[in-house]
């Protein structure tokens, strides 16, 4: 685990785990201030919204279901985990995209890591990094070469009606 590993064994185990610290309360996921928010504005302007994670589905499932905004899964249109692919093979983003019936150039991925970021745009997916504290730095090439945002609300997204 402290390799940060995603094996199956590991994830299925982290999977008992949280599943019952989640539904017996005694664990919430928090989300920066302005994320559900946002989330909540791209949708009311009839966007998608998926979500890709190294975490697995049931994972993601757990964490936006049981979130201190309250069972927020009817804000996303779908889950991707690594059973599509791993997030720096930029295949797995041409997979998503195929699945979900629609061209990599008109999704944005956003991520925090440039490994993923990078394999995404080689997919011609659109991609901004976000920067928030706790993250991985970036080098001075990654922070001139990347869209970079440190809000949600710095991304202006054409409505998809």
């Amino acid at each position: 685990m402290s390799l940060d590993r995603k094996t199956p064994a590991l994830k299925q185990l982290q999977g008992h785990i949280w599943r019952a610290a989640f539904t017996a309360g005694t664990v919430k996921a928090e989300f920066f201030e302005d994320v559900v928010p946002a989330i909540r504005k791209w949708r009311q302007a009839g966007m998608k919204v998926y979500i890709y994670s190294s975490g697995s589905v049931e994972a993601q499932k757990l964490l936006f279901g049981y979130s201190t905004e309250g069972n927020i899964l009817e804000l996303f249109d779908g889950h991707f985990d690594t059973k599509i692919g791993h997030k720096i093979e930029s295949e797995s983003y041409r997979r998503i995209a195929t699945s979900i019936g629609c061209s990599p150039n008109n999704i944005l991925f956003l991520t925090d890591v440039t490994r993923e970021a990078n394999a995404a745009e080689e997919a011609d997916v659109h991609v901004a990094v976000v920067v928030r504290p706790g993250n991985a730095g970036l080098t001075d090439d990654e922070k001139s070469y990347f869209n970079l945002i440190t809000s949600f609300n710095e991304l202006f997204l054409p409505s998809s009606t």
